[in-house]
């Protein structure tokens, strides 16, 4: 994706050969600031602090930090030691435990002297699989958006709502659920997006906005509660959103306020997609609502709110009275049966069991 003309990853090796640079997610949109982390423990705050988020660029950023902590200690202690600090940051991503266990499954069987040059390339090789992947699930999204033309009212854009961020900013590049879209835009088709402010951490409002302005495609910034009655009266022609993992039987869970959306699109007839790369799906887990943990997050993000004021500094201010309580699960879980389709790198699925076997025979769920 490009910023003011310049292409960017949203993850990069630094020129000195000894860190990586990330853009901090956490100073969008009103700085763009890029970041180096030279230590598994920046790193891990990256992740923890969220300076970056999304299940995919979570993954490539801990798949970094491993070459990180490698570069002090190669030992199989310290190899161990790196995976378990990578993991304890976040709960509910399954690609951050997934890229943690195939890094470990690469290097455990390399003498330490070895470890380190291996990690630095198996890292670059997950960042540009993730590209590959969200560029096939543009490609294999564009259709639904290309159906929904034909069903839209005449003279108006296909408009489509999605939920949180699950754009280049949440992978390495192109992203997952924009990825259509932009591949839509990007081929002349009329496209507006309803972008969900996303509360409490307004990823929506705060960077999905900030990439569509980027990227030129029109859209409009919406409250959360505001979706619902968008649907009610025709002008939201499909759902679109991520997911930070997908269970085997096509649960999806993703962003909180995501299951409502989904609630909202089931009454209205509205189709409601996820756009799941692979490594998002957790086949050992069957049962969404009971099995994945679900991040809480620290109540500060729900009692107070970060703007830029008239005269261009940013604040932080309080909206709550104090001494008021604040709950702040950071997902919920949006039942396969609400869904319409999981758009996965190897095409649409049916959210259910049969439906992700069929696109992926070669992945067995648990008990097999």
């Amino acid at each position: 994706m490009k910023v003011k003309g310049q292409p960017y990853r949203t993850i990069w090796p630094g020129t000195d050969g000894a860190s990586v640079e990330i853009i901090d997610q956490t100073r969008l949109p009103h700085e763009f600031a890029v970041v180096r982390l030279s230590t598994l423990d920046e790193a891990a705050h990256a992740i923890k602090a969220m300076l970056v988020r999304g299940a995919p660029l979570i993954g490539a950023t801990a798949a970094y930090g491993l070459w990180l902590a490698l570069r002090y200690d190669s030992s199989d202690e310290g190899l161990e030691i790196a995976g378990a600090t990578l993991k304890d940051t976040r709960p509910t991503a399954v690609n951050l435990r997934w890229a943690v266990d195939r890094m470990t499954a690469w290097l455990r069987p390399l003498p330490p002297a070895a470890r380190v040059s291996s990690a630095f390339s198996r890292a670059a090789e997950i960042c540009d699989e993730d590209v590959a992947i969200n560029r096939a699930i543009g490609a294999a999204g564009l259709p639904l958006i290309r159906a929904a033309v034909v069903r839209r009212a005449a003279g108006r854009p296909v408009n489509i709502l999605t939920h949180c961020n699950a754009g280049w900013l949440a992978t390495v590049d192109v992203g997952t659920a924009t990825a259509p879209i932009y591949a839509a835009h990007d081929a002349g088709i009329a496209v507006h997006v309803w972008v969900d402010e996303t509360r409490p951490r307004n990823q929506g409002a705060s960077l999905t906005a900030w990439e569509l302005l980027n990227h030129g495609v029109p859209h409009t910034v919406i409250s959360d509660n505001a979706g619902g009655h968008l649907m009610q009266h025709g002008q939201v022609d499909l759902v679109v959103v991520g997911t930070d993992r997908t269970t085997a039987t096509g649960d999806v869970c993703n962003k909180i306020g995501t299951y409502l959306k989904a609630l909202a699109a089931h009454d209205n007839a509205v189709p409601f997609y996820a756009a799941v790369p692979s490594p998002s799906i957790d086949w050992g887990v069957r049962d969404g609502v009971r099995e994945i943990p679900i991040e809480n997050r620290p109540a500060r993000e729900v009692t107070h709110l970060s703007g830029r004021l008239r005269d261009g500094s940013v604040a932080t201010v309080a909206l709550t009275p104090e001494g008021s309580g604040a709950a702040n699960p950071a997902f919920d879980v949006t039942p396969a049966r609400l869904v319409t389709g999981l758009i996965t790198e190897r095409g649409v699925a049916e959210a259910s069991e049969a439906g992700l076997r069929k696109l992926f025979p070669d992945k067995q769920p648990r008990g097999e």
